[in-house]
């Protein structure tokens, strides 16, 4: 059996169905049992359990031949990431306590880089996992495709505006169809100590891409317009955040090239779903 967390968002949910693809008992986690309905009639078991709760992680993660974790995003971190540090404490507790047959961690593209950044986050939850005594896995995504969604209203009107910039330059990015297969993957392998796993798609992609793919999609002309950098700051605030700059920096790191992945292509895997299908996806529009 395999537990789960995040299944009423887009990644545990297909971590998930590829494990009951495969044939395997999934028990996953909810903070409202109520809304594993569909869960529970697809014949997994339930856990209620909060990602800051140490007693019922561990109770979630008793008895199982893996655990996939992700963490809830934070887009507006406090100084010192103090909400992220209270998700590791009970993480590591409850591994620690429940000893799963192994752990894999939804991490990300960048998770390595020691620059200040948004990911700093997932960098602090690798150091913490990797002390744990079990074979421990990081399934370093790149940016999701699914982010786009976002700028589908502005799609549709013919301008979107853009943060990533040069509107030309490529970053990694990945559907989280394949997130979820490859996830639902390393949970089923066996590895022993640390096991790092890179992920793209197939291929790079950029603002100008996106402008075009929901072009494509929506059948009438959209364009990418960079957001000027020195308007963010008061931009981010303006929409509520009251600690942009760990935000900015990310974003700076994908524009600039210093957030990448760490090792060779050739130590990378890809993945097979386009940004052009998940566009149409989230346009609703056939193919």
């Amino acid at each position: 059996m395999f537990a789960v967390m995040g299944v009423t968002g887009q990644v545990g949910s297909q971590v998930a169905r590829n494990l009951l693809d495969a044939g395997q008992q999934v028990r996953v986690l909810v903070r409202d049992a109520a809304k594993a309905a569909e869960w529970v009639a697809a014949g997994c078991e339930v856990a209620q359990a909060s990602v800051q709760d140490a007693a019922s992680l561990a109770k979630a993660f008793a008895g199982v031949d893996g655990v996939f974790v992700m963490i809830p995003p934070d887009y507006d971190p406090a100084p010192g990431f103090p909400e992220i540090s209270k998700i590791i404490d009970a993480l590591t507790i409850a591994a620690e306590t429940a000893a799963p047959g192994k752990l894999v961690f939804l991490s990300t593209v960048g998770a390595h880089v020691e620059q200040f950044s948004l990911l700093n986050n997932s960098r602090m939850v690798e150091a913490a996992l990797r002390q744990l005594d079990m074979p421990v896995g990081f399934l370093r995504a790149a940016w999701f495709m699914e982010n786009a969604k976002w700028d589908l209203a502005s799609a549709r009107s013919g301008v979107i505006p853009s943060f990533l910039q040069p509107l030309a330059h490529p970053i990694p990015m990945v559907a989280t169809a394949d997130i979820g297969r490859l996830a639902a993957q390393m949970l089923m392998d066996h590895w022993h100590g640390v096991h790092v796993v890179e992920l793209e798609g197939p291929r790079r992609y950029s603002a100008n891409d996106i402008a075009d793919g929901y072009a494509a999609a929506l059948g009438h002309a959209v364009r990418a317009d960079m957001v000027a950098r020195d308007s963010w700051e008061q931009l981010f605030r303006r929409q509520g955040m009251q600690h942009p700059e760990p935000r900015m920096r990310m974003l700076d790191g994908f524009n600039e090239g210093w957030i990448d992945f760490e090792h060779e292509a050739s130590q990378r895997c890809f993945g097979s779903v386009s940004l052009e299908q998940v566009l149409r996806s989230l346009t609703n529009r056939t193919p």
